[in-house]
């Protein structure tokens, strides 16, 4: 039997405090912090934190930010949200797909973040011979705005390098601005401006 529902929008979801803990809409971040500006998202410079920029080979867009930290990664990319609803339930859904289809395993969990996937990321077999990642999954629901992050390296696995990186996570601010943007759209993300120019 099919279970047929109306299409409901889906709640926001976002850990406890996310007003005062993070991540950050623009409008809740401390303005005399000194953030490195990368567009869509602002970054909280410390002590062992190397930034990159992923970017599109056709389009030469930045799609995605990489941190590199704890000795973990995160990629975190800002999307275009509803006011009302979020999109972490459905984007969830996606990955378990998208992971499933590629002979990948996952497990959703509640995680410090809220709601995330753990999996097992099949992948080219490299020079040290693993042939599956483990990559953590996690998303928060701000106000018109959906933060994504993918977490591998230490993190995924050991509780104090988690810990650091969810630290980080949740001190990044997503500057949504007032552009009118269709729900699922990359927020759009830039260079950091060089000191001394303007």
């Amino acid at each position: 039997m099919t279970d047929i529902t109306p299409d409901v929008p889906a709640a926001k979801e976002a850990p406890e405090g996310r007003e005062t803990d993070g991540p950050f809409d623009e409008a809740e971040a401390n303005p005399v912090r000194p953030y490195i500006d990368l567009g869509g998202v602002k970054v909280l410079p410390r002590e062992g934190l190397n930034l990159r920029l992923e970017v599109e080979e056709q389009t030469k867009r930045i799609v995605a930010v990489g941190l590199d930290y704890a000795e973990s990664t995160l990629q975190v990319q800002p999307f275009a949200a509803p006011r009302t609803s979020g999109l972490w339930a459905e984007t969830r859904e996606q990955i378990r797909q998208q992971i499933r289809q590629q002979g990948g395993r996952v497990e959703e969990r509640v995680g410090p973040l809220g709601p995330e996937l753990l999996a097992e990321v099949p992948v080219a077999v490299g020079a040290d011979g693993a042939d599956k990642r483990l990559a953590r999954f996690v998303g928060v629901d701000g106000p018109r705005w959906f933060l994504r992050g993918v977490i591998g390296g230490a993190a995924t696995s050991d509780t104090d390098a988690a810990a650091q990186v969810e630290d980080l996570f949740r001190s990044l601010v997503v500057v949504r601005g007032g552009a009118p943007m269709p729900p699922r759209d990359l927020i759009p993300l830039k260079m950091p401006a060089t000191p001394g120019s303007a």
